[in-house]
C-alpha cells in the first residue's frame, strides 16, 4: 500500500515548463525571474515591497534585523510553532520570550500577551497555525500601544484571508502587521522548492532587508558612500560597496520560476484546502474523542488558507498512546505529523533561558493530544474516505459488555 503522506506539494505540467524556460533563458541564480516573482506576489497579496529570499527562516532573520532588534531586547511569540519563529530572536542576541495561545484558534492569545508584557519587548512573532489567522488587529493594540513591532509569521497561511468589521483583508496586506514572512517550502499551500518571503509597506525595511539578503551590498551609485584616498580611484561596472555585514539569503531564478506558476494556482490550491477541511470536519464530527479544528470567527469560514488539519485526541479515553495510533495509521498507509512541541520546552531553550513546563499551559495542552492528518491538494476523494474510515474506526472505542 502507498503512504498517503500528511503534506505534498503539487506540481503541474505547467511549473515544469515554467523551469524548463527558466534553464533556458540562460538566469539560473538571481535575475528577472526574482524581481517578477516579487512584484506578483505583493499585487497578490496587496503590500508595497516583496523581498524573496531562500527560506522563510532566513525571513524572519531579515525581519529582526531590519527592524533592529538586538542585544538587550525581548521577543515574544507563539510556543505552538516551528523553531524559527522563536529561533530568529536568538540569531540577532535578543531574548525569544513565550505567549500561551488561544485555545481554539491555537494562535499567540492577546490577553496571554498583555499578560506577559515587559519593559524591554520590542517586537512580537504573531504566528497563523494551520492557516488560521492570529487575531492580528487585537495583537497590534497591545503592542503598538508599547512603541514595538508587529511580525507576522503567516508561514501557515499564504494565500488566506480574515474578516474584521465587516471588511475582508489579505494575509499580508492588512494594516496589523508591519512586516508579514511567507513560507513556500514543498508542504506549504504553496511552493518554490525552499524559499520565502517578506512582505511590507515600510519603505525602509524593506531595503534594508533587500540589501542584507545579499552580504549587505550595493551597486547602486546613489548609495555610495564618499571614500577617502586609501578607497579605489575608479568606480566603474564592476563597482560595489559592503555597507553592512549581510548574509547570502538569495533566491534563485529556477525557484522564482515555479512560484510564478504556482502563484497562478494560489486560488484552486486554497479552496481544495477548504473542501478537504470541510469533508473532514463532517467525516469525524460525531467522535467524542476527536475534537476538530475550530475556527475563532465564523466569518472566515471561506476565506482561511488551510494549511495543516490538526485535530484534538483523547488519547487517554482510547486506552492508546499517540505513538499507538500514528503507527496503526502508518499500518493503514496513513501518515501523520506532531505540529508543534512547544518551542519554550526544548532543551535549548531551557538550558539558554530557563523556561520550564507550566508556562504556557494551553500550548502545552495542545501538545499532548494534537495529531495533523493528511491535507494537500491533490488528496484524492477515496483516499480521505480511506483516512476517515480508519481514524472513526481507530478513535471509537469498543462497546463494552455492559453496555450491550
Amino acid at each position: 500500500m502507498n503512504m498517503i503522506p500528511y503534506g505534498r506539494q503539487s506540481i503541474s505540467p505547467a511549473d515544469i515548463d515554467a523551469v524548463s524556460e527558466c534553464l533556458w533563458s540562460g538566469w539560473l541564480t538571481t535575475g528577472p525571474a526574482v524581481q517578477e516573482f516579487e512584484e506578483a506576489f505583493a499585487r497578490r497579496v496587496g503590500a508595497k515591497h516583496a523581498v524573496a529570499v531562500c527560506n522563510a527562516t532566513a525571513a524572519l532573520h531579515l525581519a529582526m534585523l531590519a527592524a533592529e532588534i538586538g542585544p538587550g531586547d525581548r521577543v515574544i511569540t507563539s510556543p505552538n510553532t516551528f523553531l524559527s519563529s522563536a529561533n530568529c530572536a536568538a540569531f540577532v542576541g535578543a531574548t525569544p520570550d513565550f505567549a500561551d495561545i488561544d485555545p481554539v484558534s491555537y494562535t499567540l492569545c492577546p490577553k496571554s500577551l498583555e499578560a506577559s508584557w515587559q519593559d524591554d519587548v520590542k517586537a512580537v512573532v504573531a504566528v497563523d497555525y494551520a492557516g488560521q489567522t492570529a487575531d492580528m488587529p487585537a495583537i497590534a493594540d497591545v503592542v503598538r500601544r508599547r512603541g514595538a513591532v508587529v511580525i507576522e509569521d503567516a508561514c501557515h497561511a499564504t494565500g488566506g484571508r480574515f474578516e474584521h468589521n465587516g471588511k475582508t483583508y489579505s494575509v499580508g496586506g492588512h494594516p496589523w502587521a508591519d512586516m508579514t514572512v511567507f513560507s513556500f517550502h514543498p508542504v506549504k499551500t504553496m511552493t518554490t522548492g525552499e524559499g520565502g518571503m517578506l512582505v511590507t509597506d515600510n519603505d525602509v525595511y524593506a531595503n534594508r532587508a533587500r540589501s542584507l539578503r545579499s552580504h549587505g551590498m550595493t551597486r547602486d551609485p546613489q548609495s555610495f558612500s564618499g571614500l577617502g584616498d586609501d578607497g579605489p580611484e575608479e568606480r566603474g561596472p564592476w563597482y560595489y560597496e559592503m555597507h553592512d555585514l549581510g548574509f547570502n539569503y538569495r533566491i534563485t531564478d529556477l525557484q522564482c520560476a515555479i512560484g510564478l506558476s504556482q502563484l497562478t494556482r494560489l486560488d484552486e490550491f486554497t479552496e481544495k484546502r477548504r473542501r478537504l477541511v470541510k469533508q473532514y470536519n463532517d467525516g469525524l464530527a460525531d467522535v467524542p474523542a476527536i475534537e476538530t479544528p475550530r475556527l475563532r470567527n465564523s466569518n472566515d469560514a471561506d476565506l482561511t488558507s488551510w494549511h495543516l488539519y490538526t485535530v484534538q485526541i483523547d488519547f487517554e479515553s482510547l486506552g492508546v498512546s499517540r505513538t499507538e495510533l500514528m503507527r496503526s495509521l502508518a499500518d493503514a498507509g496513513i501518515g501523520s505529523q506532531v505540529l508543534y512541541i512547544p518551542v519554550h520546552l526544548q532543551p535549548w531553550y531551557r538550558r539558554q533561558y530557563g523556561y520550564t513546563t507550566g508556562k504556557c499551559p494551553a500550548a502545552e495542552a495542545l501538545y499532548t493530544r494534537s495529531l495533523s492528518l493528511p491535507l494537500f491538494p491533490e488528496l484524492a476523494e477515496s483516499e480521505q474516505d480511506h483516512i476517515i474510515d480508519t481514524t472513526l474506526q481507530l478513535c471509537t472505542p469498543p462497546r463494552t459488555a455492559a453496555h450491550r
